[in-house]
């Protein structure tokens, strides 16, 4: 198993410089960006610089009617990183003229490519410690020309890296994913030992940078009632047994497998550190259960909490769990507090780096 080091020192005592990626620029992630940014408690533990387009923020600024001011820079060097003052790194890449909240297009899809591309060759430079993206629409971004199932594999693509996988964190809940952005039918395809001892590796290693203290990790079972046996299916029996025997051996504290509606039951209460789930919807629907509080007299979500690392990545990269809401884009309702646990968790991750 990695060790964790402390990395802070190498910043001679500075803050981290956080590069925020616009996000589809029809969508909230302008507005959730600059209103995280305008906090003055994320000022106090990081130094953030977004990156996009400037004009989409003045729009925003504008519309809204925020007590704000964009700082307009080329490059990370000229950021003054002043509360009130938000800088954009500008890619000058929309037409403001032909933006229209809530519209799918190719403009904005390249634009939030853009911007998440940037940031991933700021990272890579190291011209800043750690990466936050706010939320693309997937058919925009292919409608670009760029086919891409969504932000992991771009980051994965453009750091050539090939063993990673989403890690989903709010509170006690900190869940991994065997497969994500695939068919159903594909996903119990890839429910195979290997990679289920690998993302129990990854998962190990996130908690640890996070400073979970609880190590103990469930693995879920794939079939109901993990199977029963065989009589429900073979893989649990398989497939995922033998991956909790092979992280036992390793050292790891793991459990499973085990059904998932008893598993994400006892994870909410803190009874495992973090879960394996088999594929996107079996981890998603529990953590956003969690994490998304619904407000059924005004129709709009009150809190949208819930944060979705990169795991594997040579580089930092942490995400809002939520898509690009483009039934409120521009309204003013957004809730920024999914934005503001990403940074607060890419701050934490960037004070440690495993250790090989």
């Amino acid at each position: 198993m990695n060790d964790i080091a402390d990395n802070s020192s190498l910043r001679s005592g500075g803050k981290p410089i956080i590069a925020i990626t616009m996000g589809d620029p029809a969508s909230i992630g302008p507005e959730i960006a600059i209103k995280a940014l305008l906090e003055e408690k994320i000022h106090s533990i990081c130094n953030p610089i977004i990156v996009g387009d400037a004009g989409v923020f003045q729009q925003i600024i504008s519309l809204l009617g925020l007590n704000a001011t964009i700082n307009v820079v080329s490059k990370v060097a000229d950021a003054r990183f002043e509360l009130g003052k938000p800088d954009v790194l500008d890619l000058k890449n929309v037409d403001i003229s032909k933006l229209v909240f809530g519209e799918i297009s190719a403009m904005c899809g390249e634009a939030a490519f853009q911007s998440v591309k940037k940031v991933i060759e700021l990272a890579l430079d190291k011209q800043v410690d750690a990466t936050v993206t706010g939320p693309i629409n997937k058919k925009s971004i292919n409608e670009a020309g760029h086919h891409f199932a969504g932000h992991t594999e771009i980051y994965a693509h453009f750091t050539n890296t090939k063993k990673y996988a989403m890690l989903l964190v709010e509170d006690k809940m900190k869940v991994i994913h065997v497969s994500t952005h695939v068919s159903l039918r594909q996903a119990c395809d890839l429910v195979k030992k290997d990679r289920i001892v690998e993302v129990t590796q990854l998962l190990h290693g996130g908690m640890l940078s996070l400073g979970e203290k609880n190590l103990k990790i469930g693995i879920a079972g794939l079939n109901p009632h993990a199977g029963d046996s065989g009589l429900f299916g073979t893989e649990d029996d398989l497939e995922i047994l033998p991956a909790v025997e092979e992280a036992r051996r390793l050292g790891y504290d793991v459990e499973g497998p085990v059904p998932p509606d008893t598993m994400f039951a006892k994870a909410a209460t803190g009874y495992y550190g973090g879960v394996v789930a088999m594929y996107h919807d079996q981890g998603h629907i529990p953590f956003k259960l969690t994490g998304f509080k619904w407000n059924s007299e005004k129709n709009q979500m009150d809190s949208v909490k819930g944060v979705n690392i990169t795991m594997g990545l040579p580089i930092i990269r942490t995400s809002v769990d939520h898509g690009t809401a483009f039934e409120i884009a521009g309204k003013g309702i957004a809730s920024a507090d999914a934005m503001v646990l990403a940074i607060e968790s890419a701050v934490q991750l960037s004070k440690y780096t495993p250790i090989p």
